[in-house]
């Protein structure tokens, strides 16, 4: 029996599905654009539902197409749009607004009043980031007040992802609520150093911590889903950039890689040690593998 592995990549403007063999080499690749949102100038928002059904009936499509058994699936991988933020309610399984995406712009305002309290300085001592609305802790902080005059019980009960950890989460039939250290690194609450999220950040964007998904390694048992026949192992997460830079074999110190999509990012890996950059550069975690992680 042949045997496949299935790579989710869900991207900002489409979703696909890759079906590689056991050689790594493409067998089918599934794609669908969805819908784009902009209520307001500056904003930008995506329908998570949506998301998910189309991830849904991709893998449908490639099954069906390949002629294909959920037991010839030796593993799920999936790799995501960073920082657009998801919250749901674990009980009904929908979330309480639409994603607000990484270009979304609504909240400079607040990041503009955080920089004037020299929050900036704390927010990249701690994450490696800039202070910029582009990721995702002013964008919970957003979804959170928007919703606060909601019954008690409803707030109570969300869940916070990036688009990984909720599809994650949709896969396994709400069993695995986690999210890996790339996406972790980029929501601008999480103590990349430390390997945890940051108490200090979580009380500067009023964020409780029980909403948050717990941090694995690129390459973990996630979970496994029973959505396709019978089990399938989920095996791996990481950001859409840093899957490039896995993909890439940058696993040296000083190695990078440039790709183009509807952003064009430049990543470059600079060991193991973390360093703050005084040029307004980014340090994020580009993978933690086996126990190593890298910067």
């Amino acid at each position: 029996m042949k045997k496949y592995i299935l790579a989710i990549d869900q991207g900002t403007t489409s979703s696909r599905v890759v079906l590689y063999n056991d050689k790594f080499k493409i067998k089918n690749i599934e794609q669908k654009e969805f819908t784009q949102y902009f209520p307001k100038d500056g904003w930008v928002e995506h329908d998570a539902e949506e998301i998910w059904n189309d991830i849904k009936n991709l893998i449908l499509i490639t099954f069906k197409k390949n002629n294909l058994k959920s037991s010839q699936i030796i593993s799920i991988g999936i790799t995501n749009q960073r920082e657009t933020t998801v919250i749901w309610n674990k009980k009904t399984g929908r979330p309480i607004y639409k994603a607000i995406v990484w270009q979304d712009r609504r909240t400079a305002e607040l990041c503009k009043k955080l920089k004037l309290k020299k929050k900036d300085k704390i927010i990249q001592k701690i994450t490696g980031l800039v202070l910029d609305p582009y990721f995702s802790a002013t964008k919970i902080q957003w979804i959170l007040n928007k919703n606060a005059k909601k019954k008690k019980n409803q707030i109570k009960n969300i869940l916070f992802g990036t688009i990984d950890t909720w599809l994650l989460w949709k896969l396994t039939g709400g069993k695995s609520h986690l999210t890996d250290i790339t996406n972790a690194s980029r929501t601008m609450i999480y103590d990349s150093r430390k390997e945890q999220w940051s108490e200090e950040l979580l009380k500067l964007f009023k964020i409780n911590k029980n909403i948050l998904p717990e941090v694995k390694e690129n390459s973990y048992n996630f979970g496994t889903t029973k959505l396709f026949g019978g089990e399938i192992k989920i095996g791996g997460m990481a950001g859409d950039q840093q899957a490039a830079t896995i993909g890439q074999a940058c696993f040296n110190s000083g190695q990078s890689k440039s790709t183009y999509g509807t952003g064009c990012f430049l990543l470059m890996n600079i060991g193991s040690n973390f360093k703050i950059s005084t040029n307004k550069l980014l340090t994020t975690v580009a993978f933690k593998i086996n126990g190593k992680k890298m910067f």
